[in-house]
């Protein structure tokens, strides 16, 4: 009796401790069972789901000039710098620093008394071959001498007219003259001076109209041409601006930057603009009509620009193809439509179909999106 009194006792205990294992497994197990069927994802998925803060803005279609700005330096429409050819002292200076001379006037003369004497002396010579000449041809007529010896006399007398041509460019080289009209610069020399071969003496610059040198993207080419307005200021002179004229374009594009150079003109009779000096270009290529513009910060680098833009709610990725750019601005040319709501802030954290919401800095001040919430698809995202 004992035996089977323990046996006993040991399988209600078996039976009991089975029967409330079966309890503790089931009521572990049915929180998580009665949770899963309609309850919300907890933990990061959860998190994932809420919508993230982001700014926006609209696409806009606007009236756009089409122009092009760059950078460029004014130069004289003629400008040298004057270097005697030969060697000598300075005897006379015939102008004032930074005063207008004409074409021709003598600006530096140096000694040329060596010069001057061999004139003097090549021009004796030659009046001495023309009288000879003269003389055989009347001996000719009456047959004292040969047709030879009056050949011999005229090529003499060549080669006098010669001697003096030469004495007159000896002596010409000493004295140095204006190649143009215009402004002198700040001489470097005065009266006593041994200057040498090549030396600087002063430049000389024409300024009635000045050139102005540029250069644009080669993909301006074929928008260019000779005779085009451009607008031109420059920092110096606050305010005013300048209007010249394409003069030239260059045949050959820079190989490293992908760049044309281009040369207009402009007047300056006024004389307020000077060689040198740095000017803004503006070049207007005309007008137009309903072209779509957004913020620059809306752009999402990577191998295609793409935009986020804001459907239903959520952030849709959208490929878009840019035009020029300005002011912080740049163009659509592909993938919008005036009215989308783009995002301009917070990108780095969105992903395609993630919701969105406006930040509260924005909420607070944008009316204009809003009051539209049909159009932003924005009421429903908080």
């Amino acid at each position: 009796m004992n035996t089977m009194t323990r046996r006993g006792v040991v399988a209600l205990s078996l039976v009991g401790l089975l029967a409330l294992g079966v309890y503790a497994w089931s009521a572990n197990r049915s929180p998580a069972v009665a949770a899963a069927p309609g309850s919300a994802p907890a933990g990061p998925a959860a998190a994932a789901q809420r919508p993230v803060a982001v700014e926006v803005a609209l696409v806009q279609a606007v009236d756009f000039s089409d122009e092009v700005s760059a950078v460029g330096s004014l130069k004289a429409s003629e400008s040298v710098i004057l270097r005697p050819e030969v060697s000598g002292r300075v005897v006379r200076i015939g102008f004032r620093d930074g005063a207008v001379v004409g074409q021709g006037d003598l600006l530096i003369a140096l000694d040329a008394a060596i010069q001057d004497a061999e004139l003097a002396q090549a021009q004796a010579n030659l009046g001495l071959a023309q009288a000879s000449y003269r003389r055989n041809q009347e001996l000719l007529d009456k047959k004292f001498i040969s047709q030879q010896a009056l050949d011999a006399s005229g090529a003499t007398l060549k080669v006098q007219e010669a001697a003096v041509q030469l004495a007159e460019a000896k002596a010409a080289k000493m004295r140095i003259r204006a190649p143009f009209r215009g402004v002198i610069g700040l001489r470097d020399v005065s009266v006593g001076s041994y200057v040498k071969e090549g030396e600087v003496l002063v430049n000389i610059e024409d300024i009635s109209s000045l050139r102005v040198d540029f250069r644009l993207a080669e993909s301006y080419l074929g928008r260019l041409a000779a005779g085009q307005s451009l607008e031109l200021s420059s920092d110096a002179l606050p305010g005013q601006r300048f209007t010249a004229r394409v003069e030239a374009i260059d045949p050959q594009i820079d190989p490293n930057g992908r760049s044309i150079a281009v040369r207009a003109r402009l007047d300056n009779s006024a004389g307020k603009l000077r060689p040198g000096m740095f000017v803004r270009v503006r070049l207007a290529f005309g007008e137009r009509k309903g072209v779509l513009m957004l913020p620059e910060e809306a752009i999402v680098p990577g191998a295609k620009a793409s935009v986020f833009k804001q459907v239903d709610g959520k952030a849709e990725r959208v490929v878009v193809r840019l035009g020029v750019r300005r002011d912080a601005m740049v163009e659509v040319v592909e993938g919008l439509a005036a009215g989308d709501v783009i995002v301009t802030a917070g990108q780095m954290k969105l992903r395609p179909g993630a919701p969105i919401s406006l930040s509260g800095e924005q909420r607070g001040s944008d009316k204009a999106l809003a009051e539209k919430p049909a159009a932003s698809g924005m009421a429903g995202a908080k």
